[in-house]
């Protein structure tokens, strides 16, 4: 739905979503204050990101009442919670505040498939953006992967094929948000620092669906109890998928093989030794992705040949090199226990493991219990390493080191594994506490493996 835009809208955040999003508001014609509240900001750095001639105006520090009575719409950045004081006076200014998904969404053309869950979604996301490159000749992958929606929205058609991974934070704050096709990988435990408890989180990652019709389909992972429930509530077509089961209709795996059974349908996609990425869990993704492209029109062929295609995303159980005969995987990713857990149980031979970080109130018991012999020695570093070693010591492991930085992690880890093991970082934290974000923390693992001998 395209539109113009004649407010005064208020841009809260000058990240790189927030960037995208007041640059998008311009070309619409809106009037654009973009507002953060460090008082810190450089606000020359930031205006060096827009045209010369912008009329953006930069604000930063505290938000008065009245600032905020200035403002007609808010767009909000995702890395910003909803209980920070601005937003409270936003509301009590009665300024409607939006996701800036929903802007997007707003400004976009073409067809749309959403993709959220606490695990998987960046492989997911990445599998479907490659499947509709392969069949349209517009096509765009988008959101918490990198590029913002906001950037794309105006080059879109209406032949456009466009996903977009959408995070907890981006869901918050939608209101006409409607999706073709909308898929929930999963719900376990994350962002509670955030969403506080996890009727809330799962609340929020539910609102993908919310406006869809009788025209939409929603995927959604049998295995996950709550989704399974949450989907019998849905009044839309559901697709399920199981790594666990041969369902009556949805995808599964059969004797290997990925199957979609739709009404009387029955198609075979491709079997999983076909594939490039590893772990059962990859195999959810792989189901999830055939099945959002298949709900969106895609051609079976294109998804076959795609999904045989398909490489490991960086940071996600990535291969790095072999050195001494042990292997180096990369999973910065692995930002919360539950995916860390996934990439324990994809290792197939005795592996070190690099772990800790920054502390989101994760519990790591599970990801304890996973090691099932498969983890011999774990280097922790950064602010969570004692609290993972008390529980590791609680769980009887106690084969652990203490380490200061990447480069002396990868050394012990290598001063550790012996010939036919891995090595694995997967860190089960968020990197704020040592490195910008995991994609400069997996860089930097990568850089230190390259550097053994």
């Amino acid at each position: 739905m395209s539109m113009e835009f004649s407010k005064k809208v208020l841009v809260a955040g000058a990240g790189i979503s927030g960037i995208g999003a007041a640059k998008l508001l311009l070309e619409l014609g809106a009037q654009v204050i973009l507002y953060d509240g460090n008082e810190a900001l450089d606000v020359e750095a930031v205006r060096s990101r827009f045209e010369k001639d912008s009329a953006v105006e930069i604000w930063k520090g505290e938000l008065t009442p009245q600032m905020a009575s200035q403002a007609e719409l808010c767009v909000i950045s995702p890395g910003i919670p909803l209980e920070v004081p601005f937003v409270q006076v936003l509301k009590n200014a009665s300024v409607p505040v939006w996701s800036e998904i929903e802007l997007a969404f707003r400004a976009g053309k073409g067809r749309l498939a959403a993709i959220t869950g606490t695990n998987g979604k960046t492989t997911t996301t990445a599998l479907v953006g490659e499947i509709f490159a392969n069949a349209a000749e517009s096509a765009f992958t988008v959101g918490n992967i990198g590029i913002p929606y906001t950037q794309e929205a105006l080059h879109m058609r209406e032949d456009s094929l466009t996903v977009v991974e959408c995070s907890s934070f981006q869901l918050e704050t939608i209101i006409d948000f409607k999706p073709d096709v909308s898929a929930i990988l999963n719900i376990t435990e994350d962002h509670l620092n955030r969403h506080h408890t996890m009727e809330n989180y799962a609340a929020i990652k539910e609102n993908i669906a919310r406006n869809q019709d009788a025209d939409g389909t929603c995927v959604l992972n049998y295995e996950d109890e709550r989704l399974r429930a949450f989907g019998s509530e849905l009044k839309i077509q559901v697709i399920f998928f199981s790594s666990e089961r041969v369902l009556e209709q949805g995808i599964y795996l059969e004797d290997g093989m990925i199957v979609l059974k739709h009404g009387d349908q029955k198609i075979s996609f491709v079997k999983t030794d076909e594939l490039n990425i590893i772990g059962k869990h990859n195999y959810e993704n792989a189901m999830a992705a055939a099945a959002i492209a298949w709900a969106m029109g895609v051609d079976v062929e294109i998804i076959r040949k795609t999904l045989k295609a398909f490489k490991a995303v960086e940071h996600r159980i990535e291969y790095v090199a072999e050195k001494q005969g042990v292997r180096y995987y990369n999973d910065s990713k692995g930002t919360n226990p539950d995916a860390a857990i996934k990439a324990v149980c994809a290792m197939s031979r005795p592996t070190v493991l690099i772990a800790g970080g920054y502390d989101k109130e994760s519990e790591y018991d599970e990801w304890i219990e996973s090691f099932g012999g498969r983890i011999s020695h774990m280097i922790l570093m950064g602010v969570t390493a004692p609290k993972i070693a008390e529980c590791a010591k609680k769980h009887g492991f106690t084969n652990y080191e203490f380490v200061d930085s990447m480069e002396s992690a990868v050394k012990a880890a290598a001063a550790a594994a012996r010939s036919g093991d891995a090595v694995l970082l997967s860190p089960a934290c968020a990197s704020w506490d040592m490195f910008p974000n995991y994609e400069v923390r997996g860089r930097i693992f990568k850089d230190c493996v390259h550097a053994l001998d």
